[in-house]
């Protein structure tokens, strides 16, 4: 099992970090990678022109390596989940008969491009929510959205684990379902990728997008996307240089190409090549490599065990085990108990977790331990006396 990886960031001693899900923190070797990127523009004439094409490709391999990817070719460079969720997006031939299939309140990024190609083509976005109660919510839910699969759809748009409260859903079940009505299936990664094992050869998504700012461990402003093979000959969203065949020889690039680079590279974004962004990017990735996701799961649920029995006891509400992850959980509070004054508290106390809606989303990663989490209990629980 892994040990605690405080030591590889730069967190302050006297708080509480437990909201990766809002922002990772940066690893000392990632910051210092972004400042060498910094001062590599000081020299420009040390940027040559396979510069623009040699990290791009490193950082395509190693979030291959991370979801299993068996082509790097796959993995478009982008700026946000928006521009990869938008890409899928604009590739969806829908009919008004059609429809397209979502969880209820999940992230807006997710949720907008379908609502915008719905309202274009007059087809019907169906947002499935948990039903009412808190018994079996995670199961139930599940078992909804398969139900609410069938012949007239025409996609399902879903993360791996909810943003809000950290609800995990049976990928596998919902990829065998959408492969029997011949539906396409969109993952957003964003809230798991990095903390919770992903499997595209097992899973099969037809786009895998992620955000890298949050369990990548990444700067902002920079993602990966895997699209599969139903986006193999799809529009990119922008029309750029770099995403042409044969962009590598800068002596041709007025020679007009009309066909695009292999595989998921068309949709890569403009300036793709960020000499920041890229290495950190890079950096952030291969550490997580090196630790291996399946590693980083295990690690959180062993630092939280005690803490969720715990809570529990004190009838703090938690999803079961088999419908959430270790790495973002959603602890619900008694009703006797005020929440605008809980918030204050946890501050006070410098104890950082995220709210969403009626749940507190508690986002543990490796530069925690049990201490924290044990503070979290300690604040939480005082708050039921």
């Amino acid at each position: 099992m892994l040990s605690c990886k405080y030591s590889k960031f730069s967190l302050p001693k006297n708080i509480t970090y437990l909201n990766c899900s809002y922002l990772s923190p940066l690893m000392k070797s990632v910051e210092k990678a972004g400042i060498r990127g910094v001062r590599r523009k000081r020299n420009p004439m040390d940027i040559t022109p396979e510069s623009f094409f040699t990290d791009a490709e490193l950082l395509r391999e190693q979030f291959a390596k991370l979801i299993n990817a068996s082509d790097p070719k796959r993995i478009a460079i982008i700026p946000s989940a928006s521009y990869g969720i938008s890409t899928v997006a604009k590739n969806v031939d829908i009919r008004k008969d059609q429809h397209i299939i979502v969880a209820a309140e999940q992230f807006p990024s997710n949720f907008y491009p379908w609502q915008a190609l719905c309202e274009e083509r007059g087809a019907e976005i169906k947002a499935i929510a948990p039903e009412p109660g808190l018994t079996g919510r995670g199961k139930k839910w599940n078992e909804k959205i398969l139900n609410a699969i069938n012949a007239q759809t025409k996609l399902v748009a879903l993360a791996h684990t909810h943003w809000a409260d950290g609800t995990k859903f049976d990928l596998e079940a919902i990829r065998k379902r959408t492969t029997e009505v011949g539906a396409l299936l969109v993952i957003d990664g964003t809230q798991s990728v990095g903390a919770l094992p992903f499997d595209v050869e097992k899973i099969k998504p037809d786009a895998l997008i992620c955000a890298g700012y949050k369990w990548l461990l990444g700067p902002y402003g920079i993602g990966l996307a895997y699209y599969g093979e139903n986006f193999n000959n799809g529009k990119p969203l922008e029309e750029n240089w770099i995403s042409r065949l044969n962009s590598e020889d800068f002596s041709k690039l007025i020679s007009y190409e009309k066909n695009y680079q292999p595989g998921a590279l068309r949709y890569d974004v403009g300036e793709r090549s960020n000499f920041i962004l890229v290495p950190m990017m890079i950096k952030a990735l291969s550490q997580l490599n090196r630790w291996h996701v399946e590693n980083i799961q295990e690690y959180c649920a062993s630092i939280t065990a005690k803490a969720i029995d715990r809570l529990k006891e004190k009838d703090f509400w938690v999803e079961d085990e088999q419908y959430r992850g270790a790495h973002l959980i959603g602890v619900r509070i008694p009703k006797e108990m005020d929440i605008e004054k809980l918030k204050q508290t946890l501050l006070k106390n410098k104890v950082y977790v995220s709210f969403r809606g009626d749940a507190i989303r508690v986002a543990p990663n490796v530069y925690n331990d049990e201490s924290d989490l044990k503070k979290l209990v300690k604040v939480l629980t005082a708050q039921t006396k």
